[in-house]
């Protein structure tokens, strides 16, 4: 059964970010190659240059993507607050992704701040995607503060480094069956998507690896397939690892010669 996002059920485990294409046209053509179930869309890009702005809203409305407003870029809990409130002003929606960066080099997230801006937006109405690490003291915070959805990242922001800490993340996995993760930042090829996936996580945020890519709507139609090939290959029920080989032609029946 697919995870419910604060109940809303997403048409594709793949969320894709808006941020650095090219140009308009190729962020349109690559959404639609790969039909993710989200956008994300941060407030200062929407707002950058006036006019430009209002018609990259356009462009994401023509879409018809559920959007999800970040945070992007908010160091400070009172910054993350103001940024989320303009946000459901301007987006109409009361989902907000939310990132307060606490580390300039890694973009690794200010998790105390991170679990303080949390409480007071959901007390105040938002459904909050929290960017956080695999630490699960940090996660059980998150999830007090009335969270129901953890987005942990795989490596730093834009690194393309894949899943750095499988460990963490399968514990992660282990630890909350039943609240809907995704794995957020430093994925950057396909096969790191379904990786993700096959451990069990509900869906995946891509943006740099399919934006800055040689050719983004060739990629961005590869990472639909990906995610795709990962759900279905964990609903499979994958065949558990083994130290030794075994053969997979039986042998029951083999002739042997005396």
């Amino acid at each position: 059964m697919a995870a419910l996002f604060y109940g809303q059920e997403l048409s594709s485990a793949l969320m894709l970010g808006t941020a650095q294409y090219p140009s308009p046209e190729i962020l349109r053509d690559a959404v639609l190659a790969a039909q993710p179930g989200v956008l994300t869309v941060s407030l200062r890009r929407e707002s950058a240059g006036e006019r430009a702005g209002q018609a990259f809203w356009s462009l994401v409305q023509e879409l018809g993507v559920p959007v999800l407003p970040n945070t992007a870029g908010c160091h400070t809990v009172r910054e993350a607050v103001t940024t989320a409130h303009m946000a459901r002003e301007v987006f109409g929606t009361d989902w907000i992704k939310l990132e307060v960066i606490g580390e300039l080099d890694t973009l690794q997230p200010d998790v105390f701040g991170l679990v303080e801006a949390a409480r007071i937006l959901t007390e105040e109405g938002f459904k909050v995607f929290p960017y956080t690490t695999e630490d699960l003291v940090v996660a059980e915070r998150l999830l007090a503060a009335g969270c129901e959805v953890l987005m942990p990242w795989g490596a730093p922001i834009g690194s393309g480094k894949g899943l750095n800490n499988l460990f963490g993340l399968r514990a992660m996995r282990a630890h909350f069956p039943s609240v809907p993760l995704v794995v957020d930042a430093g994925i950057g090829v396909p096969s790191h998507a379904a990786q993700a996936l096959e451990l069990g996580y509900d869906a995946v945020l891509i943006n740099t690896a399919v934006a800055k890519a040689g050719d983004p709507v060739a990629m961005a139609r590869a990472f639909g397939l990906a995610v795709q090939a990962g759900t279905l290959a964990r609903q499979a029920d994958p065949m558990e690892a083994r130290d030794m080989a075994a053969p997979s032609t039986p042998v029951a029946g083999k002739a042997f010669l005396g």
